[in-house]
């Protein structure tokens, strides 16, 4: 089963976003790359998160990634979700069950126009106020203790938030 697990945070996880960055970096092809970003609840100092490290990578073209990423991430253990429904971006995840233990890291691929690198800006944000990152975190773990076993549902309960944050962001 693919549980909702929230933990502690964890002062390793930029250095664990380091290490798969440099990795990233060594397979994939440098001039289609325009950015790569530490971001999720593991990006923030203190919050405490499930212990995934999400990657955000923009690109120059999309359709470039889809014809080159797949195979190089599969070289790093990642297992690509063609079937995503949402089209303006790619999805990798090492340790997808049942090929591994448990998720250790996800990878977002978009351009830079795109909602995904939009979403930088709700990190940003939670960075730059402790005590909205400490209310996120208090609605994570409720949520997970709700949701324990479907990760969608999850995701879906927190929507709101985010979105109300986001808001808060862009202004």
């Amino acid at each position: 089963m693919d549980e909702v697990e929230i933990v502690d945070y964890d002062r390793r996880w930029p250095l664990l976003f380091d290490e798969e960055a440099n990795r990233l970096r060594a397979v994939l092809e440098p001039s289609l790359i325009v950015g790569l970003e530490h971001f999720g609840s593991t990006a923030i100092p203190g919050l405490s998160a499930k212990p995934i490290i999400d990657i955000l990578i923009a690109v120059r073209s999309l359709a470039v990634a889809r014809a080159t990423f797949v195979e190089a991430l599969r070289k790093l253990d990642y297992v690509y979700w063609a079937d995503n429904p949402k089209k303006d971006r790619m999805f990798f995840v090492k340790g997808m069950p049942p090929f591994g233990s448990r998720r250790s890291h996800h990878v977002h691929v978009t351009e830079p126009h795109g909602e995904m690198w939009q979403r930088l800006a709700f990190r940003d944000y939670l960075r730059a106020h402790p005590e909205e990152a400490g209310t996120y975190g208090r609605l994570k773990r409720r949520l997970a203790a709700e949701h324990r076993a479907d990760r969608e549902a999850y995701t879906d309960a927190k929507s709101a938030y985010v979105e109300r944050v986001m808001q808060k962001a862009i202004r």
